[in-house]
């Protein structure tokens, strides 16, 4: 059974903490199961622990989920990864193997949710703070993996509590009329079973402020505006979800305590490493050298606005690696595009041995992502101008020296959240929406030449609608479902 797997890593985990014994003095402790696993309160909290811990595999949201972001107009892809070229490019099929990696684990995040959510009622000896706090993050958890897969495939199989306890997993594709309203009813619940926010000890666990996020962010994809207005402004009302005092504070390993990080991926050095930010930082550094920023995304920052130097590595600025050797330079030939993110820079102090650092908790969801949807929600809905005082927080945030907006429109909201949220994983996806809307045109976008200075090379993307709003579901489980599982019409 899939979900013995959680069982049986906990269970390991246990072990090995439970010190050293000669192999004949060891006693069988039990063989758990889905069935005589979910004993107490301890059982429920690792249980729920375990389906965190499929966010930083290097498969799912430690790099892979991010290539989805690479037809977009703000870098290039870089690094060494065939598959990632056709991904950039909208030439991919369904046998890339970018598309093929992530599917697994977004069914895994849903597979242990579900386990827990089945399981976990059945638990007597559990407080009921605990029991509704574990619900709550069970259900995020899994509206989290159909969010994934909604967003980036369209139409994909929906796997029931029934199906799930007659281990009936090869399921057809459901209308995403039905994912969306799947994903909507598991954030409602969780909304209801969260606590609006937690202590130290348990920092990175989703609250009711996540829950409300994400649910702002599907009924803006589900065009639901006046829905997204007020469950938006639960969040930016709260000051339990403020925004931090400085936009660069969101990129550093403060950032574990802000109340404007929502949902992040936590790690601990050498235990539980974290991948996201080593893709991002040059290889002489450590890194990979993966999703280069080109110029036209620097272009796009106004001058004075900090958020370009907490943003961008440009050539020229001074670098601390932990090394023990002061500043480092950021120079030309880190780059091919002359520029990286500073914001996922992240490394460990010199007393701490140097190097990246792979603990630093990578932002998923920012109160600011959630701030800027409201105001394009209200914008939409009402008018121009009808967002400028939440955009005027956002931008007063970043400098008091940044002139206020007067009468923003969607130009001045779409300017806003590509700066705000650069290399966040949010470009390709806002401008494919906003594309639906009629609001942009992605094609006449993406079909210009994007010069990769200082190279004479470049990056050239072709969109095509409607087969490049969604990827196509991997071919190897549609050979795998032996007839049950369907193509994206546009993938045939």
């Amino acid at each position: 059974m899939k979900s013995n797997k959680l069982i049986y890593t906990l269970v390991s985990l246990a072990l090995m903490g439970s010190g050293c014994k000669k192999a004949l003095d060891l006693k069988q402790q039990g063989v758990y199961s889905s069935t005589n696993y979910f004993r107490n309160e301890v059982d429920a909290v690792n249980a729920i622990t375990g389906i965190y811990s499929i966010l930083p595999e290097e498969d799912y949201i430690g790099h892979a989920e991010t290539t989805f972001d690479t037809p977009s107009d703000d870098y290039w892809r870089s690094g060494d990864h065939g598959e990632d070229e056709g991904i950039e490019n909208l030439t991919y099929d369904a046998s890339n193997a970018a598309i093929r990696y992530p599917w697994k684990w977004r069914y895994e995040e849903i597979n242990r949710a579900t386990n827990c959510i089945i399981n976990i009622p059945k638990i007597t000896a559990i407080s009921a703070d605990i029991k509704n706090r574990s619900m709550g993050e069970a259900y995020f958890l899994r509206a989290f993996g159909y969010w994934r897969l909604m967003v980036i495939h369209g139409d994909v199989p929906i796997i029931t509590e029934a199906d799930y306890t007659s281990l009936n997993f090869n399921v057809p594709k459901s209308p995403i009329e039905d994912v969306r309203k799947q994903i909507e009813a598991d954030l409602l619940k969780a909304v209801d079973l969260l606590p609006e926010s937690y202590g130290a000890a348990d920092r990175g666990r989703v609250s009711k402020g996540t829950a409300l996020g994400l649910l702002t962010k599907l009924y803006m994809y589900w065009e639901k505006l006046p829905e997204a207005i007020a469950t938006g402004q639960k969040v930016i009302s709260n000051p339990a979800y403020a925004l931090a005092a400085n936009y660069q504070d969101n990129f550093t390993r403060a950032n574990e305590n802000s109340t404007e990080i929502l949902f992040s991926i936590q790690a601990v050095q050498n235990v539980v490493q974290n991948d996201f930010t080593v893709y991002y930082i040059p290889r002489p550094w450590g890194g990979y050298g993966f999703s280069q920023p080109l110029q036209g995304l620097a272009n796009e920052f106004e001058a004075g606005d900090p958020r370009k130097a907490a943003t961008l590595l440009s050539v020229g600025d001074k670098v601390d690696l932990g090394d023990g050797n002061g500043l480092t330079t950021f120079t030309a030939d880190l780059s091919a595009t002359g520029f990286a993110f500073k914001k996922y820079a992240v490394f460990n102090t010199a007393a701490a041995g140097g190097g990246v650092d792979h603990s630093f908790a990578v932002p998923l969801m920012r109160s600011a992502d959630i701030y800027l949807l409201v105001a394009e929600a209200l914008i939409r809905t009402q008018g121009a101008g009808a967002g400028d005082a939440i955009i005027n927080q956002i931008r007063h945030r970043a400098s008091t020296a940044l002139k206020p907006v007067s009468g923003a429109g969607m130009k001045e909201l779409i300017h806003e959240r590509r700066v705000e949220l650069a290399g966040e994983d949010q470009r390709h996806q806002d401008l494919m929406r906003w594309d639906k809307a009629k609001i942009v045109d992605i094609a006449a976008i993406y079909n210009l030449a994007i010069s990769k200075a200082p190279l004479d090379q470049n990056k050239t993307v072709t969109f095509v609608r409607p087969k490049n709003y969604y990827f196509p579901i991997p071919q190897v489980e549609i050979d795998k479902s032996k007839g049950v599982l369907v193509q994206n019409p546009n993938f045939k």
